[in-house]
């Protein structure tokens, strides 16, 4: 059994501030990733792999964007894992591929 937690927080205007400058990095990844992972398997039926997706938007994008560089990298790799999560299982259920195991009648 796994425990959750729920936090409540009362952030200042400052944090509010950076929060919100965190989720629009984050978008800003999401978006131009999935447009360039759109793009590529439209154009040649292949997906990108992690790693080259961590290269392009997050290492290179941050010597390029100086606004890039304010928040931290850990977010925005988290956010690459969440889209490459999103075409493996695109790409599963294509195949026909079970999400889990099969359940039994008892």
């Amino acid at each position: 059994m796994k425990a959750r937690y729920k936090y409540r927080i009362y952030p200042n205007h400052i944090q509010i501030t950076r929060i919100n400058q965190l989720f629009g990095c984050c978008r800003y990844v999401w978006n131009q990733s999935l447009a360039h992972c759109n793009q590529l398997y439209a154009d040649s039926h292949k997906k990108p792999s992690y790693v080259d997706l961590t290269k392009q938007f997050i290492t290179q994008a941050k010597r390029e964007l100086v606004w890039l560089k304010e928040v931290a990298s850990t977010p925005l790799q988290q956010s690459l894992k969440d889209l490459d999560q999103a075409y493996k299982n695109f790409f599963n259920s294509c195949t026909g591929k079970p999400k889990g195991i099969k359940v039994k009648p008892p």
